[in-house]
């Protein structure tokens, strides 16, 4: 006969609440029932029991993620990046609101980092409700198939900034080790320039000179430099726009999907990454802070979209 106890903990969902928080906490599903058999017995604790009560608590997470509506947050940036489980890619979405607040927007699986995976991904977005009718900075890492698959849902008016970091990184790679640190800490002091036309100078006569050490490094700098430098074309201040000019925002959170699932020895097929990388994301927005020079979004927006912003003036004095 079934506990009537028992019962009522799988219905209520507080043992697959337990289960989910003491898993994201890096407790695995062999050392749960040590963990918690001093507090209860017989409460199905058993390695099996727990993996049961985890994978429906993290397929409830992964349901609300990809559910969950986007018309009311006023988008301003998207950054996409990817994560790889198990020989596959989870290309994942972060939105910046007008005020300063981030947002985990939705999470795609594929075999690799393809452009029909994130051109999937962004339909996804605009079937939930993000606003076509609205220009976006969209900030990613140098992948061609990230930046393909973006222009094939936004079109060629799409406002990319690539990362600025994965630039230095890539750049880094080709030169000797004598050279590296002085090409990179030229190129960091150009990023860090207010004006824009002086840090493209800046950065056009690092290109020059990398020409007679390395061509293979000049060609990577040369290589998309104009999107490393959308933010200071687009006259964006020092706080804000050193937040925008790289992927860190949404590569600290999939460090919290990757801390989430660190436990997981092996990986199958089907839903699994989906649901382990859903879970970390949530948890990851539990300690979503504004972005830093969040003040500064506003201005970002009417230079994205300066013909929507002007209209809407012109209604109000009708109106009035």
């Amino acid at each position: 006969m079934e506990l009537e106890s028992y019962g009522q903990l799988q219905q209520d969902g507080k043992l697959q609440r337990a289960v989910r928080e003491r898993m994201v906490a890096g407790l695995s599903t062999r050392n749960y029932r040590r963990a918690v058999e001093s507090v209860v017995e017989g409460y199905g604790i058993e390695k099996s029991s727990v993996s049961r009560q985890f994978v429906a608590a993290s397929s409830n997470q992964l349901r609300v993620l990809c559910e969950r509506r986007l018309e009311d947050l006023n988008l301003v940036v998207l950054m996409i990046d990817g994560i790889h489980f198990g020989g596959q890619v989870l290309v994942v979405a972060l939105g910046i609101a007008e005020s300063g607040e981030k947002h985990v927007l939705g999470v795609w699986q594929g075999a690799t980092e393809n452009t029909t995976v994130v051109k999937g991904l962004l339909e996804d977005l605009v079937d939930r409700g993000l606003d076509m009718k609205r220009r976006y900075l969209v900030v990613m890492d140098g992948s061609k198939a990230l930046r393909a698959g973006v222009e094939r849902v936004f079109g060629d008016q799409v406002e990319v900034q690539r990362c600025q970091i994965h630039k230095r990184r890539n750049v880094k790679e080709y030169l000797p080790e004598n050279c590296q640190k002085d090409y990179d800490r030229r190129m960091r002091n150009a990023y860090a320039m207010n004006n824009y036309a002086e840090a493209k100078e800046a950065l056009q006569k690092i290109f020059r000179q990398l020409e007679r050490i390395n061509p293979t490094a000049a060609r990577s700098l040369e290589e998309g430099l104009e999107e490393t430098l959308t933010v200071h074309r687009l006259g964006i201040g020092g706080v804000l726009r050193r937040k925008l000019a790289t992927t860190n925002p949404i590569e600290s959170c999939l460090s919290t999907v990757q801390r989430v699932a660190r436990n997981v020895k092996r990986w199958r097929e089907g839903d699994q990454p989906l649901r382990w990388t859903a879970t970390g994301l949530l948890e990851a927005e539990k300690k979503f802070r504004r972005i830093k020079g969040y003040q500064e979004i506003l201005l970002l927006k009417e230079r994205l979209n300066p013909s929507r912003i002007q209209q809407k003036e012109v209604r109000t004095v009708e109106v009035a």
